[in-house]
């Protein structure tokens, strides 16, 4: 019996030979069933929408002293400058 080559494992250790790339393609062409799909973890949802990113420009005294409050409060820089333009803006 000849040598399978195995092209890599998947995550769940299954040896990816040329038989099971086949037969997962054949089964990705007639239809995958999405409730067998594996949802991925992802960053939690912030407000009514998705989030944005919105760059600013902090001197490195004023981003040192984000980073000390975050690490004092142990949260992120993110969250620190946050909650400083929800209060700052009146806004919850």
């Amino acid at each position: 019996m000849a040598d399978k080559k195995i092209y890599r494992r998947s995550n769940g250790g299954v040896e990816l030979t040329e038989e099971v790339l086949q037969q997962m393609a054949k089964e990705a062409e007639a239809g995958l069933d999405p409730s067998k799909l594996r949802r991925r973890p992802g960053r939690p949802s912030m407000g009514s929408g998705p989030a944005g990113t919105f760059p600013v420009r902090l001197e490195p005294e004023l981003r040192k002293a984000v980073d000390d409050r975050a690490a004092k409060d142990h949260t992120t820089a993110s969250d620190v400058v946050r909650e400083a333009l929800r209060e700052y803006l009146k806004f919850s």
